[in-house]
């Protein structure tokens, strides 16, 4: 993981308070979110419920080796339910839930606010080339923190709280778990071989939506084989480059993770 992300994960502990500000106040963070768009074709996860919506959510993007790319998996995604899904990082990364009790979710939630995550805007220089950017979604406000620039900003400060494993125990309804998901999507793009060429086992990759930097399909997680960098698949008389992209909670379809 970058730099910041790895310093904000060591240095959060249990749940406190933030520093306020003083922007007037915007949307409520705990209103439900837009209803994620969904295809005639694809169901959400059997365990997300109906009325799951995505309230929190931070990506790092940017840097060097240009991470946070088409079709990644967002850093952390917290949503009204209490549930929380965290990455690892990495194209392999793991992901982990968590479960917030209600009032620790209010809790994190009127934090934002008062780091002023709740109206759009910039942290930092934004013209420093090659820098690390969080980005931070917050009901309908997207705000960008960039690395260097904004240390010691109410919204650094607050990034620090969204460590889940500094959560208190107190403050979760269940322990942590892994998170699988139902469904993947399948990310694929056109190559001309190269290594190991192998029998696409599932539907033709070839016949996917233009979404997230490949083309994207739909597969039961477990049908989905595992893409290697060193295995390319064969198709419909084609060769292919294949990206997994698990489906988070209250995402549905290919254009849902865009």
């Amino acid at each position: 993981m970058p730099a910041f992300a790895c310093a904000a994960v060591a240095a959060c502990a249990a749940l406190t308070s933030c520093g306020d500000g003083s922007e007037k106040a915007g949307p409520s963070p705990s209103s439900p979110a837009p209803t994620p768009s969904a295809s005639s074709t694809a169901s959400p996860a059997k365990d997300s419920p109906a009325d799951e919506k995505l309230v929190l959510r931070w990506r790092t993007t940017g840097g060097i080796g240009g991470v946070g790319g088409p079709g990644s998996v967002p850093d952390f995604s917290l949503y009204s339910t209490g549930r929380a899904v965290v990455s690892s990082g990495g194209p392999q990364g793991s992901l982990t839930e968590y479960r917030l009790k209600p009032e620790a979710l209010q809790r994190l939630l009127d934090e934002a606010r008062k780091a002023g995550l709740h109206r759009s805007h910039t942290v930092g220089s934004d013209q420093v080339m090659d820098a690390i950017i969080i980005v931070v979604t917050l009901g309908d406000a997207t705000s960008r923190v960039m690395q260097p620039g904004s240390e010691g900003s109410p919204e650094a400060a607050f990034l620090k709280r969204l460590d889940a494993k500094g959560w208190a125990a107190s403050d979760q309804a269940a322990s942590p778990k892994p998170y699988t998901p139902s469904k993947t999507a399948v990310l694929a793009g056109e190559t001309s071989g190269g290594g190991t060429v192998r029998k696409w086992p599932l539907g033709p990759l070839g016949e996917g939506q233009r979404k997230a930097g490949g083309i994207c399909t739909l597969a039961p997680s477990a049908k989905v084989p595992a893409a290697k960098p060193d295995v390319t698949w064969r198709s419909e008389g084609k060769t292919y480059s294949v990206r997994l992209r698990p489906l988070l909670p209250a995402e549905s379809s290919c254009r849902d993770i865009a």
